[in-house]
């Protein structure tokens, strides 16, 4: 069952009436700090198509064929905290994935989209990172959010959604790993 596309809409437009548009590409704007963004907005959505170039697919079996993703991160000055929406469908049923914020753009090869993005560069945590793992429904869908207490900067903002096989470990010493790459989202 695909997700209605009004619930993408809602998500979308619920989370537009509390955020600025977005910053011009190569713009700071207002400085919260030397990089800090004060209100950024960052989405990405895709069906994650074979021909497709920013919803790439690397394990077909784990996002099979009419699997598909909407990505909100939202960075506000105010609030002084960033919040982040992920809404999936057509995954495999009753299946938890891990997700995270990526610094580079999907690419042909599951590296390409780097490693985490994080906060402050080297501390690996779900404070310091956005993570987004989810476990679908019976039909496939699934939504996670997260707050994360700082602003994006604007001179190093995340790049791509990874979705991940596993859910991410919490505990040392293989915190923040996922597992394998299964489909990567480019944001915008």
């Amino acid at each position: 069952m695909r997700l209605p596309a009004l619930l993408l809409a809602l998500l979308a437009a619920g989370c537009a009436q509390t955020a600025a548009p977005p910053a011009p590409s190569g713009s700071a704007g207002a400085s919260a700090g030397p990089s800090a963004n004060p209100n950024l907005s960052l989405s990405a959505s895709g069906d994650f198509a074979p021909d497709a170039t920013q919803a790439i697919v690397y394990d077909r079996k784990l996002a099979p064929e009419g699997s598909r993703a909407s990505l909100l991160v939202e960075s506000e000055m105010e609030a002084g905290k960033t919040r982040s929406s992920l809404v999936v469908e057509g995954f495999l049923p009753g299946r938890t994935y891990g997700a995270h914020l990526h610094t580079s753009p999907c690419g042909a090869q599951p590296d390409d989209s780097g490693p985490h993005y994080q906060n402050r560069p080297g501390k690996v945590s779900a404070k310091n990172e956005i993570w987004l793992d989810f476990t679908t429904d019976g039909t496939g869908s699934a939504n996670a959010s997260a707050r994360n207490p700082w602003l994006l900067a604007s001179d190093r903002l995340p790049r791509s959604l990874v979705i991940h096989a596993e859910r991410t470990k919490a505990k040392k010493p293989e915190r923040g790993d996922a597992g394998p790459r299964v489909a990567c989202l480019t944001l915008s």
